[in-house]
């Protein structure tokens, strides 16, 4: 199993980013997949997940409204829109993955990628 991360970056605040999460050697359409990040100092914390057709979705209320996830099953790819950034976004994101069902706990989370760094700063 691969995850690889993609698409962070220095942004200003108010400014856009778009993640995305390429996966490998699994059967990608039937597993959840969630964004999780970590800043420095702090513990990883949920942004978003879906399930394993992209019908349901969760979101950390600190990103509701601003960040979208959503998935391509034919390409084994996910994606987070993230709109309206602020510097309190500013950490390193990753993508994981569990069989079926989306979910909130890291621990629940299978496989991880290496992460992406994301800086938020003027």
């Amino acid at each position: 199993v691969q995850l690889v991360e993609s698409g962070g970056g220095l942004v200003q605040p108010g400014g856009s980013l778009r993640l995305s999460c390429a996966a490998s050697g699994f059967t990608f359409s039937t597993y959840a997949m969630g964004w999780f990040r970590q800043a420095p100092g702090k513990e990883r914390e949920f942004v978003a997940a879906l399930n394993w057709h992209g019908s349901s979705t969760d979101y950390a209320d600190s990103v509701k409204g601003r960040f979208t996830i959503s998935r391509d099953n034919a390409k084994n790819t996910v994606f987070l829109q993230m709109n309206s950034l602020k510097p309190e976004d500013t950490a390193v994101y990753y993508c994981a993955t569990r069989y079926y069902s989306p979910d909130r706990k890291a621990t629940s989370y299978n496989y991880w990628g290496q992460g992406t760094q994301v800086t938020v700063s003027s």
